[in-house]
């Protein structure tokens, strides 16, 4: 998980001024090591608005990380009401759509509950869970 390190006005980095809570990015920091130690591949979150449309913006997001064939990014914009989720080429073959789709629509459900981070770390595990082992 990719963390802005520019401090706001408060001295504080962007992050702690966001919607979750220390405990949870702990949480999502775990369920993201986790993730990438057990499939090699890279797991990236972003939490924030996305432009429209918003399938290209989390593919241009997505294009941004280190070595985005063997990556996947969860992109949530809980204010616009979005999840997308993007495999790059090696991570696709690992886990295809249908897959992704049913760990979005478990996601979905912890977002609709009000559970924005433990919906991300469940999607992380389950996205882990059918990439398999590296």
């Amino acid at each position: 998980m990719t963390v802005g390190e520019n401090p706001t006005r408060s001295g504080r980095p962007d992050v702690l001024d966001g919607p979750f809570t220390t405990p949870q990015l702990l949480r999502m920091d775990e369920a993201l090591r986790l993730a990438d130690r057990s499939t090699g591949l890279t797991f990236s979150v972003y939490v924030g608005d996305l432009d429209e449309p918003s399938r290209e913006s989390a593919e241009k997001l997505h294009s941004q990380l280190a070595a985005p064939a063997g990556s996947v990014l969860v992109a949530v914009s809980p204010n616009q009401r979005l999840l997308e989720i993007v495999t790059g080429a090696l991570a696709r073959r690992r886990i295809p759509d249908r897959s992704a789709k049913l760990a979005a629509l478990s996601m979905a459900a912890a977002f609709s509950g009000g559970d924005l981070a433990g919906g991300i770390v469940a999607g992380l595990a389950q996205l882990a869970e059918y990439a398999g082992k590296s």
